[in-house]
C-alpha cells in the first residue's frame, strides 16, 4: 500500500479532507479541535457535554457528522508526557482510519506546544506511516492501495525525514514478512542487489565457491543442509565528500531456521521466517543512509543461509573452521546464528571500520530476559553503547544495556576445539555475545532483537508480524555521526 504524508502550515479547519482527527485532553478540546469545532458550529463541544468523554489515552470516538466526519482522539494526561506517546497516537489514528475505510485524513499535530512543531510532526508522521502498514501481497483480495494524511501545522522537512525512516522500516518489515519459500538466501541477496541498483550503492555477493576460497567454514557448514546455498552480501555506501567515520553493519540472514538436527519443537518453528530480521534491519538502515547521504562510509555485510535437515546437514559434535582460523565445536545446531555471524564479522573487519555493529534474532534467552518490546544491547565501548541507546530512545525503541561478563567465557570452553558454540542455559544471551566478540575487534556492539523483531499480535505501530525493530535506531545512530 502506498502511504503519503504531507504537512500543512494551515490550521486543521482550513484543510480539505475526508476525515479529521483532533484531540481531547482531560475532557477538553485541544486548540486545534476548538478551531474545527468553530467550523462545525459547536458540534464537538456539544458531544463532549452530552457524553462526558474525557479523552483517556488511546480512547477514540468516531463522530459521523453531517458536515464532516471527525475522529476524537484521547490524548491522555499531560503528566509524564514523552514524544513516544505522539508516535503511538499516530499509529492509533492510522489504524482507525483504515478500519473506517477512509483514504484521506487531516490530523492535528498532537502536543506541538510541548515538543515544538518539528519534533511533534516527526513523531506523528512516523506513527501514522507505521500504523498504516499492511502486508497483503499474498492476499487474493488486497486492501486499500493508498492512504494520505495531512498533518496540520506540521513542518515539511520533519515529515520528509519521518517518511524516510518509516519507509525504511516498512521495507524491512516487508522482507521479514515474506514466506520462506519466496525469500531464500538467493532471493535475499537479490533483494540487496535491487536496493543497490535503486540507490546507487556498491554491492558484491559471494556464493559457495567464493566463500570456500575465503575459508568461511562456519557459514558454509550452517547452509550445507539446504538445497538453497548460502550467500554473503556486501553493500557499501561511500559519501561524495570527506569521510567522518566508517562503520560496518553485520546482519544475520537466516531465511528459515528449523534448528537443524537440534530440531526446534513445532510451536517454536512457527515464525522462523523472521530469523533474517537482523539482515532486514541492516538493509533498511542502508536505505536511510543512501537517501540522506551523511558523511559516513557504511559497509553492510549479510550472512544469508537456511538451517535445514538433510543428509548433508551439519551435525552436533562437528568441529568447523571459521574464516578467522579459529575452530568451533558444534554442541547445538540450533545455535547457528552466531556461526554465520562469526564469518561475516571477520569478513567485515577487513574494511578496518571505526566500529562494527551486528544485529540478529540471536537468542531466546534475550526474549526471556527482556520480553517482546526490548532488545539486548552489548558493547565493548561505553561511548558506542550510549550512542546506540540514545538513538533507540529517540525512536521509541528500547535497547537495554547488558553486561559482557568475561567470567562467562569459560562456559564456552571446548576440549576439542578453540571454542564451543554454546555453553549452559544460564546467561545464554551473554554467552552468545561473548562468542561473537571473539571474531571482531573493538569497538563492537551487538543488538539481540529476538524479542521485538516479530510480534504475534497487533501493537500500537503495526499489525502482527514483522516490526522492523532497530531499523530507525541504527539509521539515527549513523546519521548522528
Amino acid at each position: 500500500m502506498k502511504i503519503e504524508l504531507r504537512s500543512a502550515r494551515r490550521s486543521i479547519a482550513e484543510i480539505k479532507a475526508q476525515l479529521y482527527a483532533v484531540g481531547v485532553v482531560s475532557g477538553q478540546l485541544t486548540e486545534a479541535a476548538l478551531e474545527l469545532d468553530q467550523k462545525l458550529d459547536g458540534a464537538l463541544s456539544r458531544y463532549l457535554r452530552r457524553t462526558k468523554f474525557r479523552g483517556a489515552e488511546g480512547e477514540v470516538r468516531y463522530l459521523e457528522l453531517e458536515a464532516h466526519p471527525v475522529l476524537l482522539v484521547g490524548l491522555g494526561m499531560k503528566r509524564h508526557l514523552e514524544l513516544e506517546r505522539v508516535r503511538r497516537l499516530g499509529g492509533l489514528v492510522a489504524r482507525e482510519v483504515l478500519r473506517l475505510g477512509f483514504r484521506e485524513a487531516a490530523v492535528e499535530n498532537f502536543f506541538w506546544e510541548k515538543f515544538g512543531k518539528d519534533e511533534a510532526a516527526y513523531a506523528l508522521a512516523e506513527g501514522l506511516y507505521l500504523g498504516s502498514y499492511v502486508f497483503d501481497r499474498y492476499k487474493s483480495e488486497p486492501g486499500a492501495k493508498r492512504v494520505r494524511y495531512w498533518i496540520a501545522r506540521g513542518r515539511g522537512r520533519a515529515v520528509e525525514a519521518a517518511v524516510r525512516m518509516a519507509g525504511a522500516t516498512a521495507y524491512a518489515r516487508d522482507l521479514v514478512n515474506e514466506p520462506p519459500n519466496a525469500l531464500t538466501p538467493e532471493a535475499l541477496a537479490e533483494a540487496a542487489r535491487g536496493l543497490a541498483r535503486e540507490l546507487g550503492l556498491d554491492v558484491s555477493v559471494l556464493g559457495p565457491e567464493e566463500m570456500e576460497d575465503k575459508g568461511m567454514g562456519a557459514l558454509l557448514a550452517v547452509g550445507r543442509g539446504s538445497a538453497h546455498p548460502p550467500r554473503l552480501v556486501h553493500l557499501v555506501y561511500r559519501p561524495e565528500g570527506s569521510v567522518r567515520a566508517k562503520v560496518a553493519l553485520v546482519g544475520k540472514g537466516m531465511t528459515f531456521d528449523t534448528g537443524g538436527y537440534s530440531l526446534k519443537p513445532r510451536e517454536s518453528m512457527v515464525g522462523m521466517k523472521s530469523d533474517m530480521a537482523g539482515a532486514a534491519t541492516v538493509l533498511g538502515a542502508m536505505r536511510v543512509v543512501a537517501e540522506a547521504r551523511p558523511s559516513v562510509e557504511v559497509h553492510a555485510v549479510i550472512a544469508a543461509a537456511e538451517n535445514r535437515i538433510s543428509d548433508r546437514a551439519y551435525l552436533v559434535d562437528e568441529v568447523i573452521r571459521t574464516m578467522s582460523g579459529k575452530t568451533v565445536e558444534v554442541k547445538n545446531t540450533d545455535a547457528e546464528g552466531r556461526l554465520v555471524l562469526a564469518d561475516a564479522l571477520w569478513y567485515a573487519g577487513f574494511e578496518a571500520p571505526d566500529a562494527v555493529i551486528s544485529v540478529a534474532t540471536l537468542t531466546g534467552a534475550a526474549r526471556v530476559a527482556l520480553g517482546e518490546r526490548i532488545a539486548a544491547l552489548y558493547a565493548t565501548q561505553p561511548r558506542l553503547l550510549e550512542a546506540l541507546r540514545e538513538a533507540g530512545a529517540a525512536e521509541g525503541e528500547t535497547l537495554w544495556p547488558m553486561p559482557l561478563e568475561r567470567a562467562y567465557r569459560k562456559k564456552l570452553i571446548s576440549h576439542v576445539a578453540d571454542i564451543a558454540n554454546v555453553g549452559d542455559r544460564n546467561g545464554g544471551s551473554i554467552q552468545a555475545a561473548l562468542f561473537l566478540a571473539e571474531f571482531v575487534r573493538d569497538p563492537y556492539a551487538h543488538l539481540d532483537i529476538a524479542g521485538p523483531a516479530f510480534l504475534k499480535e497487533a501493537w500500537e505501530l503495526g499489525p502482527a508480524g514483522a516490526t522492523g525493530f532497530a531499523t530507525r535506531s541504527l539509521a539515527r545512530y549513523l546519521l548522528g555521526l
